[in-house]
C-alpha cells in the first residue's frame, strides 16, 4: 500500500467516508455496458446456478439453472447465456473507422466501438474465464453435443478474460477494483471486495457513517453476496430445498412449473440488489471526468476486439487449455510494457497519482523563473534549438545531473538536467535544456518553450514508445523452451480434443 493510499484510509476511518485518491476517471465507461451477476453452486467447481444479465438498469434477464449438478441444465445455461452476450457483441460490428498506419501512408480498419461487461467483483471474472474454459471446446455434434452457440460464447468469454489481466484494459471490469481505482475506505483490502460494504464506504446513506453501513452491508439477509459464491445459510434453509423440491416434481408438470417458480424468486431477491448496486456504481463512476488518455487505451481495446473477430470470422480456433513458453514469454513482455505505459499515464493524466511519484522523489513540481528561449547549441555538427529555463522547487530534488525529465504538460519534450544548486529557505533551483516537441527550426514556437512564471510538473516517468521485445519462434528454440520433440508433438496431435474421462466424455473444466 502507497503512502498517500494509507493516508486516505486513515482520513476515511476519521471522516466516516471513503476519500477519492484520484481526481479524474481512469477507465472507459461504456454508454451501454452489459453488465453481468453471476451465481455459482456451492460444493460444485463453477457450476452455475444463476446469472443476473443486461445493459440497462431496467433490461435484467434472469437465467438460472434449477439442479446446476445436471450437465444438460448447465450447457442450457451456457446457450441461454450466449443468445445474450453474441448478439451485445456483434452490436458493435455495424460500423468500422480506418486508422492511419506507417506514418499516415497506410490505413487499417477497426470497428468504432467496443463491448464492455461489468462484473461485481474478481470473483466475477473467474468465474467467466472458467465458463469459457470449459465451453469454448465444446462441439455441435458427436456424442455430447451442445448448442453451436455455446463453444463461440467460451470463445469470448475466453477473450474477455484475457483482456482483464491487460493492464488499463475496460473491457471486462469488475466493480469493485473500478471503485477502490477511485476511492479509499477505512476497511482492509478483502473487505474491499465485498460491494456492498465498499459502497456503503463510498456512498453511505443518509444518516449512516462509512463503517456503519458496511457493518450493515455484511448482513447476508440484507445485503446477499454480490456473487459468484453464495451465502451458506440461504444455500442450507432456502436453496437446497427448493433444488430437491424441483428434482422431486420431475413426474408432475404442475409441481415442477412451480417450483421452478420458486426456485427464480429466491435468486432473483438474491441478485436483485448486487444489480442496483452494480448500476449505482456505474453512476459514481460517469460523475467523474475521464483521463486524458482513457480514449487511447480503448482504442487498444477497440483493436483487440476487431483483431479477435476477424480471427473468428476466418475460422480460426479457439484458444489454446495453456500456452507454450514463448508464447507465454511474448504475453508476459506485452502485459509487462502495457503495466509501465498505464502507471505512466495515470500520473500524467491525474495530479493525485502523481502526488506518489512526488512522495518518491520521481518528480517534483516546480515554478519557471528564468527562460532563454532562443538558445541554439552550435557544438555539432549542425546548429540546434537547445533552450535553457531555470525552475525553482521547495520539494526535494532526488534526480542527478544529466538526468532525462519530463513534463506532463509537454509530454514529447525532454528536459536535461543541467544544474542542481540549492537555495535559500530550503529552496533548489534546477537548469534544464529542452529538446524535442518544438519544430525542427532553429525558432521555438509560441508556447513550447515554458514560460517565467509556469508552475510545471517533472518526473523521470515517461510515455515513450517502448519497442517490442525480439523472441525466436516455437521452432527455433529447444524442447525445454518450447520445441518440443517431434514425437510429442505427434502424440499431442493424435489425441482428441476433451479427451479426459473414460466413458468418452470429454472432461468439463469447469474449475
Amino acid at each position: 500500500m502507497s503512502t498517500l493510499r494509507a493516508l486516505a484510509k486513515a482520513q476515511a476511518v476519521a471522516a466516516g467516508v471513503a476519500q477519492p485518491v484520484a481526481t479524474v476517471r481512469h477507465l472507459h465507461l461504456s454508454e451501454r455496458p452489459l453488465v453481468l451477476v453471476p451465481l455459482a453452486m456451492a460444493g460444485e467447481a463453477n457450476a452455475p446456478l444463476a446469472a443476473l444479465v443486461g445493459a440497462a438498469p431496467d433490461e435484467t434477464r434472469l437465467l438460472i439453472v434449477p439442479q446446476p449438478r445436471n450437465r444438460d441444465q448447465r450447457f442450457a445455461f451456457a446457450a441461454e447465456l450466449a443468445a445474450i452476450v453474441l448478439p451485445y457483441l456483434d452490436a458493435h460490428r455495424g460500423v468500422s473507422e480506418a486508422v492511419p498506419i506507417d506514418r499516415g501512408k497506410d490505413v487499417r480498419y477497426r470497428y468504432v466501438d467496443a463491448p464492455q461487461l461489468l462484473v461485481p467483483n474478481p470473483a466475477g471474472i473467474t468465474f467467466l474465464r472458467l465458463l469459457g474454459r470449459s465451453t469454448r471446446f465444446r462441439r455441435p455434434d458427436g456424442e455430447y453435443p451442445v448448442h453451436p452457440s455455446v463453444p463461440l460464447l467460451g470463445r469470448w468469454l475466453t477473450f474477455f478474460a484475457e483482456r482483464a489481466e491487460h493492464p488499463g484494459s475496460a473491457a471486462l471490469v469488475a466493480m469493485t477494483e473500478a471503485l477502490t481505482l477511485h476511492w479509499a475506505t477505512g476497511q482492509s483490502a478483502v473487505e474491499d471486495l465485498h460491494l456492498p460494504a465498499l459502497l456503503g464506504w463510498i456512498d453511505p446513506p443518509p444518516g449512516l457513517t462509512g463503517a456503519e453501513a458496511a457493518a450493515r452491508a455484511e448482513d447476508p439477509s440484507v445485503c446477499p453476496p454480490a456473487g459468484p459464491a453464495t451465502d451458506p445459510d440461504f444455500d442450507n434453509r432456502v436453496l437446497a430445498p427448493a433444488i430437491t423440491a424441483y428434482a422431486e416434481a420431475e413426474d408432475d408438470p404442475v409441481a415442477r412449473a412451480a417450483a421452478y417458480g420458486e426456485l427464480e424468486r429466491l435468486l432473483r431477491d438474491q441478485l436483485m440488489p448486487t444489480w442496483e448496486l452494480m448500476w449505482r456504481g456505474v453512476g459514481l463512476l460517469r460523475a467523474l471526468p475521464a483521463g486524458a488518455r482513457v480514449a487511447g487505451r480503448w482504442d487498444g481495446d477497440k483493436d483487440a476486439f476487431t483483431g479477435y473477430a476477424e480471427h473468428v470470422d476466418a475460422g480460426g480456433g479457439p484458444q489454446p487449455r495453456r500456452d507454450g513458453a514463448v508464447a507465454a514469454a511474448v504475453r508476459l513482455h506485452r502485459l509487462e510494457r502495457a503495466l509501465a505505459s498505464y502507471a505512466v499515464q495515470r500520473a500524467y493524466d491525474d495530479p493525485l497519482v502523481m502526488a506518489e511519484h512526488r512522495l518518491t522523489g520521481e518528480a517534483f513540481v516546480a515554478d519557471v523563473t528564468l527562460a532563454d528561449p532562443k538558445r541554439v547549441d552550435d557544438s555539432g555538427k549542425r546548429p540546434v534549438l537547445r533552450p535553457r529555463i531555470q525552475v525553482v522547487t521547495t520539494e526535494p530534488v532526488l534526480v542527478p545531473v544529466g538526468a532525462t525529465l519530463y513534463s506532463p504538460a509537454r509530454p514529447t519534450q525532454k528536459a536535461r538536467v543541467v544544474f542542481v544548486t540549492p537555495a535559500a529557505d530550503g529552496k533548489t533551483e534546477v537548469v534544464l535544456e529542452l529538446a524535442g516537441g518544438m519544430g525542427r527550426g532553429l525558432t521555438a514556437p509560441p508556447g513550447t518553450v515554458p514560460e517565467v512564471g509556469e508552475r510545471l510538473c517533472w518526473t523521470t516517468l515517461s510515455d515513450a514508445f517502448m519497442p517490442a521485445g525480439n523472441f525466436p519462434a516455437a521452432e527455433e528454440t529447444p524442447w525445454t523452451h518450447g520445441g518440443p520433440p517431434a514425437a510429442a508433438v505427434a502424440a499431442a496431435d493424435s489425441e482428441p480434443t476433451g479427451a479426459g474421462s473414460g466413458d468418452g466424455d470429454p472432461s468439463e473444466e469447469w474449475s
